[in-house]
């Protein structure tokens, strides 16, 4: 074999060897140096255009590299017989050694027919084994699918019997009376709801007979259970103290439960406040008369009855111990309905569910249930009874007392509490029906007795006191109208001061108009200026009681008639100054300087009017005060005589300067000759600033 390789390696150096070592003979005679030259030339010339980046001169350059060859004439001579050596040794040890794989793959050759001729043979048997065992693996198959159908069949039924089916024993628990109602009980009749409500499922799939019959032993079930519940709630409720009616944690968990069935749920309710109203009527009664209801429970404290001394005090008593009863009961039950509010209200609206026919109306429209609402009207039904005697025994004192301030302090007091037990129960609460009217009865029976009092007056109404002072019977009613006031402020609580004001006025109407009418009458038939006193000694007494409150106070309808009786009556004062003075006649007849002109031809009427004058200023202070000493407003009394005192004044300084005018008048008249002459200042001295001196 030869190595084209190593033969396309080898030539060229072989080929340069030969150029270096072997120049060519010219085949034309040269010169010797010319030769040399030239052969030098071609060399050099040839060795620079070889291209050393072909990879064959490369890789024989690098093989020439590692032998590490002597560049000598022999090593060249011997290289390429080196080189061939060499690649003859190789291969003749690469045919040696496809020589030996040749061997091998005849062995391996001779090892595979073999195998083969054995899988031939064993499939014969297996063919054969597979046709008898066939029948054997069929059956066999057969058996395991039906032992794994009976297993899943056998685990249905565990689960079935486990959820469905409920054992003797918790049947006795669940239904029968001899066994408490417990833990256990309402465990199991989670249980049997769940069964009931599951067995629904069954009526949509094939099993529907199976289904009807659970859904329909479970109903059986389930009302026996409930009906159990209910008998023993009712038995709980019989046994439970009624002095702490403290619901405990069964009773309320069992009512919760037994709010599915709402008609049971009522009927338990409906039992409870009947046994609770006759109860709190029967301690009610206790409570006022002292009667213990049995050895059990003693009265504490003195009876009602026995320890009010006076009829508003019983009354008050009364109430304060309905409104005591009131809210222990709903503490007592306020945790049923409050904290269990939510539940049983989900309970309920289930139990409406379950019971479709128990709606109350043709279109299934069901309110939610109110916890608070619920309470209220429990505890509206159990005291029931306590407000029937307490209204009884009111309206008992109202009429048995012909007393118009008692009937109007106990409807204030009962307005009162009624406010408290809005508060408390709700304005709906069927309470205030019976509390509302009775306020109302107290009322009426107020307006009449005041009706029939002021009828009993009539003959007064016009006979006057000789002081002017007002009369008994106007002091009577602002002594009661006092009395009025303060009851109506303690108990109207926390309104807006129009509607205290609004609310009075009925009061106003009743026990005061009357009486100021009567006054008015009276008024009209004194003179002058005595009718003015008396009104304004009552108008003032009367403006000075309702004054105490603003509610009640009446001075925009009042200030407009003490005006007007102020006005007339400093009027008559002024006259009164004019009168006692003498300078009525001035006043009336002189209103020029010659109305004056006769008085000193005879001036014998001024002469009498300025001595009358002279006597009358000195005490005209104390006199105008003991003309209005029956005013009980001194005050008033002082304000008027300033009043008339100055208007006296002013007249005065009219007639003073008519006086002066007329003197002037009758200087220019005689031309001077004054002795003979009379003149008025002269009899008239007196002048304004002397007469406002004497009666400030």
């Amino acid at each position: 074999m030869s190595n084209p390789y190593f033969d396309r390696v080898i030539s060229p150096m072989n080929e340069a060897s030969s150029a270096l070592h072997s120049p060519s003979t010219p085949s034309t005679p040269t010169a010797p140096g010319a030769t040399r030259s030239n052969a030098l030339q071609n060399r050099i010339t040839s060795v620079l255009s070889a291209s050393y980046a072909d990879l064959e001169i490369r890789d024989a350059l690098s093989i020439l590299d590692e032998r590490k060859l002597q560049n000598t004439a022999e090593a060249r001579r011997n290289l390429r017989l080196d080189v061939q050596e060499e690649l003859i040794q190789c291969n003749g040890e690469i045919v040696q050694d496809f020589g030996k794989v040749a061997e091998q793959l005849k062995r391996i050759g001779t090892a595979i027919a073999n195998l083969n001729a054995s899988c031939v043979e064993m499939r014969k048997h297996v063919a054969a084994s597979s046709r008898e065992t066939g029948p054997m693996l069929e059956e066999a198959k057969s058996i395991l699918a039906d032992r794994r159908q009976v297993e899943t069949k056998q685990q249905l039924l565990e689960a079935f019997n486990k959820h469905f089916v409920v054992s003797d024993a918790d049947l006795a628990t669940l239904t029968s009376t001899a066994e408490p109602v417990n833990d256990d009980f309402f465990k199991i009749m989670t249980r049997v709801k769940k069964i009931h409500e599951d067995s629904q499922v069954l009526l949509g799939s094939e099993n529907e007979r199976l289904g009807l019959e659970i859904l329909e032993q479970s109903s059986r079930r389930l009302n026996a259970a409930f009906q159990k519940l209910y008998r023993w709630v009712q038995r709980e409720f019989k046994s439970l103290d009624m002095e702490n009616p403290q619901i405990s944690s069964a009773i309320r968990r069992a009512l919760r439960v037994l709010a599915e069935r709402p008609t049971l749920f009522q009927n338990c309710l409906d039992f409870f406040a009947d046994a609770r109203e006759n109860s709190l009527s029967n301690n009610f009664y206790s409570a006022l008369t002292g009667a213990p209801v049995d050895a059990d429970h003693p009265v504490l404290g003195k009876a009602i009855e026995l320890s009010a001394h006076d009829p508003l005090r019983y009354v008050s008593d009364m109430l304060a111990w309905a409104h005591s009863a009131t809210v222990s009961e709903r503490e007592a039950l306020e945790v049923l309905f409050i904290s269990e509010g939510d539940e049983i209200a989900k309970s309920i609206q289930a139990g409406i569910e379950s019971e479709p026919w128990a709606r109350s109306d043709g279109e299934g429209a069901v309110p939610p249930f109110d916890g608070r609402k619920a309470l209220n009207e429990l505890v509206n039904r159990d005291l029931d009874g306590v407000f029937r005697q307490l209204k009884q025994r009111t309206e008992q004192v109202v009429q048995s007392h012909e007393d118009a301030t008692l009937a109007y302090k106990i409807s204030n007091l009962i307005t009162f509490y009624a406010s408290i037990f809005t508060d408390l129960l709700g304005d709906g609460s069927s309470l205030l029906d019976i509390l509302r009217p009775l306020s109302d009865t107290a009322l009426r029976s107020f307006r009449s007795i005041m009706r029939d009092h002021v009828a009993k007056l009539q003959t007064d109404f016009a006979i006057s006191t000789e002081d002017l002072a007002p009369p008994d019977f106007l002091i009577d009613a602002l002594e009661t109208l006092k009395v009025l006031i303060k009851s109506y402020d303690t108990s109207v609580g926390n309104t807006s001061r129009v509607e205290r004001i609004q609310g009075f006025q009925p009061i106003l109407q009743e026990a005061l108009d009357p009486f100021l009418a009567g006054c008015q009458n009276i008024t009209t038939r004194l003179r002058k200026p005595n009718s003015h006193i008396f009104a304004l000694n009552c108008l003032l007494a009367t403006k000075e009681v309702l004054g105490l409150y603003s509610f009640a106070d009446q001075s925009e309808a009042l200030q407009p008639k003490l005006e007007v009786h102020e006005q007339e009556l400093t009027q008559a004062m002024h006259n009164w100054f004019l009168h006692e003075s003498g300078l009525q006649q001035l006043v009336e007849n002189v209103t020029s300087v010659n109305d004056l002109s006769s008085s000193y031809k005879d001036p014998r009427q001024i002469v009498g009017i300025a001595q009358q004058l002279d006597s009358f200023l000195p005490t005209a202070t104390e006199d105008a005060r003991a003309f209005l000493a029956q005013l009980e407003n001194k005050s008033l009394a002082r304000r008027i005589i300033e009043e008339a005192a100055e208007s006296f004044c002013d007249d005065f300084l009219n007639i003073e300067t008519l006086v002066v005018q007329a003197d002037e008048l009758r200087m220019k008249q005689v031309n001077g000759d004054v002795e003979d002459e009379v003149w008025l200042r002269e009899i008239f001295p007196r002048t304004e600033d002397e007469i406002r001196v004497l009666l400030s």
